[in-house]
């Protein structure tokens, strides 16, 4: 896992938003658009985009937090008093073997977080590992893949583009072959973050804030894409430069990048 947490971070560490969408800073939070679900994006392993997510939770006070870090599971055993304890909620969420990044600098999100119901979205390594390897998709998410997209076949052009998004995530070093498998679990986990943020809007009323990496944050196939039209949905993204590039988020910010060693070092 932390060998792909620095390829992802390496892979959309340079983009931008689409025409309709805008640059913002930190002191704009307090003046963002309302919105059933927000999404805020993120460059897993970079502290800059926690802190800045930490400031997001505390401005927008949702009744719910999806973690696209925790299992169900994980996220169940978070109490108000854990979030008060950093060292024992990283024992409490074995963070230290999930292969996610330092706890450290998650923890002001998890800390901002007081006062909401915290929701887990994370795809179980078996389930994505089904994906991975061509399995079927309604079996490994089950009840609601209809629902959430999983039964669809992609357009073709959006198909071709995904496995090359993958392939260069990958330092172009994954075997032709994968990429439909690899496209199959990014859309796995995908329809896992609208589910819990679905869940969460049902049972708590909303808004609800769900913390993501920025790629499951893109409104035209990412989680977003996934709800309903009804639900009103916010997608910020945080890159790390500007680019000429065209990206679907509502609103981006810019921030220093990570301080990370070359992602692709390990294939050469």
């Amino acid at each position: 896992m932390k060998q792909s947490v620095a390829l992802m971070a390496f892979a959309v560490s340079v983009i931008t938003g689409s025409a309709g969408a805008e640059e913002i800073f930190v002191a704009d939070f307090g003046d963002l658009p309302q919105a059933q679900v927000v999404f805020l994006g993120e460059v897993h392993d970079n502290p800059h985009h926690h802190d800045n997510q930490a400031a997001a939770v505390v401005a927008i006070a949702p009744t719910a937090v999806v973690f696209e870090m925790l299992t169900r599971e994980k996220a169940a055993a978070v109490t108000p008093s854990l979030l008060k304890d950093p060292a024992q909620l990283a024992t409490e969420l074995d963070w230290a073997n999930t292969g996610w990044p330092d706890f450290e600098i998650y923890y002001p999100v998890f800390a901002a977080s007081a006062g909401a119901e915290i929701y887990g979205a994370q795809v179980p390594r078996a389930a994505a590992r089904a994906a991975v390897m061509g399995e079927d998709l309604a079996e490994a998410f089950g009840e609601g893949a209809e629902r959430f997209g999983l039964l669809a076949k992609l357009p073709e052009a959006q198909q071709e583009e995904r496995e090359a998004k993958q392939m260069a995530a990958h330092c172009d070093a994954l075997p032709a072959e994968m990429l439909p498998g690899m496209v199959l679990a990014q859309r796995l986990r995908d329809a896992s973050l609208a589910r819990a943020a679905m869940s969460a809007l049902a049972e708590t009323g909303g808004p609800v804030v769900v913390i993501t990496g920025n790629g499951h944050a893109r409104t035209d196939w990412g989680a977003p894409a996934l709800l309903p039209q009804e639900v009103s949905v916010l997608s910020i993204a945080q890159i790390e430069a500007q680019s000429e590039g065209q990206e679907p988020f509502d609103k981006w910010l810019v921030t220093a990048a990570a301080e990370r060693e070359d992602p692709c070092a390990a294939f050469k």
